[in-house]
Order: C-alpha cells, then structure tokens, then sequence
C-alpha cells in the first residue's frame, strides 16, 4: 500500500506541474520558461503529458487527486496580494512577470515563480498585455469587389527596379484594371510619395474617361496609398478607396501577379537598369506588349486591349467555332467537348466564400 500511495503523490505531483505550465502557456509565458520553473526540459512536460493521459485512462478516468503536501504550497492571500501590488507598482506596472521575477530576484526578494505570476494575474482579471505594446487586432478582410466591366475595379502597387548604384532602386508605379487585366496607368520615379500615386491616378482617370463614382481603387497599405494628397484626389475624382490588410498580400494578387509577369518576362534586363530615363523607357516597351499583345490566361488567352475595348466576346466565340468545326471533321479525335472558349464574365478582388458581396458597378 505504502508504494501504491508513493506511485500517487508522483502522479499528482506531475499533474499539478503539467497544470501549471499549460496555464503559464496559455497566458503568455514562453512554454520553455515555464519548464525551467519546475527544472525539467520541453520534452520531459511532452512525456508527463503523455503518461498522465495513459493514466487517467488506467485509473478509472479518474482526476489525480492532488496530495495534502502539495495543496499546501498554495499562495497565501498575502502572497497574492503582494504579487499584485508589486506588479501594479510604477517600477514594475509595464514589465511582464517574465521580466518582474528576474528583477526582483536581483533585490534579493522571491515571492512566487513566473507561472504563479501569470495565474495570480489572471485570477484578478489583469492578465492583460503590459506596457505601451498594443494588443493584436483582428483586421478584417476587405469587402469583396466583383468587376463586371471595365474602369469599375482598378489595383494599384509600387515596385523596385534595381539601378547601377549600389543600395539606389527606381519606384515603378503601375495601376491594373482587374476585371481587363489592361496597365491603366505607370509612371518611374527616384521616391515613392503620395503626391507621385496623385498625378497617375489622376492621368489615367483622364485617359479612361472616368466618370464620379463608378471607379473603386485597391492598394495595400503603403504610406504613399493612404498619403493625404491621394485621398484628397480620390476624394475630388469621386473614387472609392479599398485597402489590403497589413502584411496580406493575397488581398491585393493581381498587382502583385502583374509585377511577377513583368519581372520574369524575358526581355526584362540582366543587368541594373543604368538611368531612370532607360528604366522608363524599358517600362513603356513592356506596357506596349503586354496590353497589345500579351495572351493572358485568365481572360481565356485574349489581350487586356481586347478585353478592355471588348473585343474578346466576338474572338472567344470565332474560337469556339473553329474548333467546333474542327470536331466535326475529325470527331475520332475528340473524346468529349471541345475546349471551353466562354467568356469571363465577371472577375472577384478579396472574394468571399460567404456573406454578402459588393459589386462594383
């Protein structure tokens, strides 16, 4: 009986510090630093996980009980109270326990370890995020855009273009309509500034014909997209603004996917670019293919220029015509349907898999 009641206050014991450190975890502290409190590894609290769940099965399903000894390590109220008052003092009111316990012990006092700290904290509902670093924020996705034409969804980003001076790129910035794939709009610069993203914008809204609320324009969160002078244009040209969430880029993909074509085509230079007016140039050459002669696969393999004057309805249907007769005269070749040459007629920014949707007019 004696070894049976040893086997217990082990098992307990283990259960209680598996408790704590879980409970330290989950309240910030980093799940090594809790383990070093009860002087055993990572892996040794992976193990007395594991064993305490063969355990708990073993025994009936039954919660270890916890031993009179260890129950009686509990903090005191005192004890309490004096970790509270401590952690709401001004020297130590910004500092996590991490940070609390260490100093502390470098005045010669001890009155808890780290894990007490956290869960005495938040037994008191002050287990909040200490000191001026704000909590994290839930950024919500932006609303989904669908694009049924053209000049009703424009996307917009700044890239680098690499110089013959060491540390010196060229901003390029580009504007992409996302429903025809067409360039709108670029222009080169030395800076990035909101003042630059103005004049584009502005140009380009003149090119297209651009009428008051009809256009929406997506960025991401670059100080030159949310510049006041921007905001001030977009505000007068009666354009609505959409913006990526930080560090998203899956929120603002087809920019993102325009720069990819245009980094990877094969005449973009090997070598840095050796002035900005050869970096302009190189640009205009690219923008003149890619509208007018680029196939772009996911507007069934028609140009933006096409696509934006639309002209791709009356070329996707000659397509489906040829093959179609094509079939026709060799109908052993065909397995089933000649290939899908219908049109896209509707194209999604930050599409939704539910709820309701935006559509841009």
């Amino acid at each position: 009986m004696g070894g049976r009641r040893g086997q217990l206050i082990v098992l307990a014991d283990r259960q209680m510090a598996v408790e704590l450190i879980a409970e330290a975890n989950q309240n910030g502290a980093r799940l090594v630093r809790a383990c070093e409190e009860f002087k055993i590894s990572r892996k040794t609290y992976g193990r007395w996980q594991k064993q305490l769940r063969t355990e708990h099965h073993l025994h009936d399903k039954r919660t270890l009980a916890r031993s009179p000894s260890i129950a009686g390590q509990a903090l005191t109220e005192e004890e309490e109270q004096a970790i509270l008052t401590v952690c709401n003092s001004s020297e130590y009111t910004s500092l996590p326990p991490g940070q609390v316990v260490p100093r502390l012990a470098d005045n010669g006092i001890y009155i808890a370890s780290e894990s007490s700290f956290y869960r005495v904290l938040k037994k008191h509902k002050q287990n909040n995020r200490r000191g001026r670093v704000s909590p994290p924020k839930n950024r919500s996705k932006p609303d989904e855009v669908i694009a049924t034409k053209p000049n009703t969804c424009w996307s917009w980003d700044i890239t680098f273009l690499k110089s013959n001076i060491a540390g010196l790129f060229y901003k390029l910035y580009m504007i992409l309509d996302v429903f025809s794939k067409k360039i709108t709009g670029w222009e080169v610069h030395h800076n990035e500034s909101a003042a630059h993203a103005s004049v584009l914008v502005e140009k380009a809204c003149q090119r297209e014909n651009i009428q008051r609320n009809e256009l929406i324009l997506h960025a991401d969160n670059g100080s030159p997209m949310k510049g006041a002078t921007l905001l001030a244009t977009l505000e007068k040209l009666g354009i609505a603004p959409s913006y990526s969430r930080p560090s998203v880029s899956n929120d603002n993909p087809y920019s993102e996917s325009l720069f990819k074509t245009l980094k990877y085509s094969p005449k973009f230079p090997e070598k840095p670019f050796e002035s900005i007016e050869q970096a302009r140039q190189w640009v205009y050459d690219f923008v003149q293919w890619y509208n007018g002669q680029h196939r772009h696969s996911a507007i069934k393999y028609v140009t933006p220029n096409e696509r934006h004057t639309q002209q791709d309805e009356r070329i996707l249907q000659h397509r489906n015509t040829v093959y179609k007769a094509a079939q026709r005269r060799h109908p052993n070749r065909w397995s089933g349907a000649t290939r899908d040459w219908s049109r896209v007629d509707s194209v999604a920014l930050n599409p939704d898999k539910d709820g309701d949707k935006k559509r841009a007019r």
